[in-house]
């Protein structure tokens, strides 16, 4: 260490990042994370008014961090997902429409302490969690601070901050999100494509008990989606035009609640707008590449999905986990974990499930965000169909909870 300021310098401390850094730390390895907003900043409710859907198999990588206890009083488990697929707006709900799926968390087979299909948990509550973990272990971290500049030679990888000040560490992550520097710096280029849609994310509370269950409802200009929060609240993830959304979020209280329960139906009751409204512009970019020598990349500098499926946070902690156990276990046979061989382990591990779902993603935004008679023909065909099919929902279930595939030792719930 005497030429290096960390093992692994993380550039980004956001939820993938400080995950990652918190698995290395546990393992016995030295991170420094960067980032250029203070951890004090990213906890206000004006910072991030979203609710990510978090994966059972993602939830259980957080639990072997000792994040467990202070994270579930405010995780909300989803019991349900109902899928409803309709032209007019309204409550999705079992026989509003001709088309519905439901997914049920009893028929999902290997739990682990009766493990609901995920948890929903707003940002915020993750992001206090993550810091105060963080904080505890003593895990350095340089806030507000930003990478200018990453040069990469043949022993580290050296970073200048904004400041001037420059690091060095035998790897660097770019965890910084879709303009990562780290990549740029890299000669990693990206692919990607804007959505002519924005999200709309605001949270509710409602008259009536969720139970549990997350709507999904599509419409023709795009998915409107009810998920479960704790204290009977929902957060409503709602598409629709750039324009349209702008109108939203700038709209008079009682001009945006009206436009609310047109879309929300009264399966629920009535539903009260609880805090401010957000929008965020929604696109497709992935990575051409997730590693290369002394560098590898995680979370939305990898890859940045659209929320049809709130995949987009499980992708980048399952990246986490995957990128954690390789260093570690490189580190304990005494490799180089910086060198391009090894971290392309990590990048052959997770590059056919990422390129996967963010495909799979994309064809479910074109093939549900149309009104289109022959294609809402077939996809309602192959929504009745599978809802019909046990092992075919019990698979959606398990790739949905981040169970299928060669899953790292995190994500079983196993300590590094």
């Amino acid at each position: 260490m005497s030429e290096f300021d960390a093992d692994v310098i993380i550039a980004g401390a956001g939820m993938a990042g400080a995950t990652l850094a918190l698995s290395l730390h546990r393992a016995g390895l030295t991170p420094l994370l960067i980032d250029p907003v203070v951890f004090d900043a990213q906890l206000a409710p004006t910072f991030d008014g979203r609710a990510s859907a978090i994966a059972y198999a993602a939830f259980r990588q957080w639990k072997a961090l000792g994040l467990g206890e202070d994270l579930a009083p405010k995780a909300q488990r989803i019991e349900q997902i109902l899928v409803t697929d309709g032209k007019a707006p309204g409550a999705a709900a079992a026989g509003a429409g001709p088309f519905w799926l439901r997914f049920d968390s009893a028929e999902i087979e290997g739990r682990t302490d009766g493990e609901p299909l995920g948890y929903l948990l707003e940002n915020r509550h993750i992001r206090a969690a993550l810091a105060a973990a963080v904080e505890e272990a003593g895990i350095e971290v340089l806030a507000p601070a930003r990478v200018a500049e990453a040069a990469f030679d043949p022993r580290a990888a050296a970073v200048t901050l904004d400041s001037g000040r420059t690091l060095r560490a035998p790897l660097l992550v770019g965890a910084e999100g879709r303009g990562s520097v780290v990549r740029a710096a890299a000669g990693i280029g990206a692919i990607g494509w804007d959505y002519p849609q924005s999200g709309v994310v605001a949270t509710v509370r409602m008259a009536r008990d969720h139970q549990g269950v997350a709507h999904e409802f599509f419409l023709p200009g795009g998915p409107f989606a009810v998920l479960p929060l704790t204290g009977n609240r929902a957060s409503l993830v709602w598409t629709e035009s750039r324009a349209r959304a702008q109108a939203l979020k700038t709209a008079r209280p009682e001009i945006f609640h009206a436009h609310l329960q047109r879309r929300f139906g009264d399966h629920l009751g009535e539903a009260t707008l609880d805090g401010p409204v957000f929008t965020y512009p929604l696109s497709l970019q992935l990575a051409e590449r997730l590693s290369a020598h002394r560098v590898a990349l995680l979370g939305d500098a990898a890859h940045g999905v659209h929320p049809i499926a709130g995949q987009g946070l499980n992708l980048g902690l399952k990246g986490a986990a995957a990128l954690a156990e390789v260093i570690v276990e490189a580190s304990r046979l005494g490799e180089d974990f910086g060198s391009e061989a090894v971290l392309e382990r990590y990048a052959a591990w997770r590059r056919f499930d990422t390129a996967t779902l963010s495909a799979g993603m994309d064809a479910f935004v074109r093939l549900f965000s149309n009104d289109n008679p022959l294609l809402r023909l077939a996809r309602g065909a192959g929504m009745a169909a599978v809802n019909r099919i046990g092992p075919a929902r019990r698979f959606f279930m398990h790739q949905a909870g981040g169970a299928v595939g060669d899953l790292p030792r995190l994500l079983r719930g196993e300590t590094l």
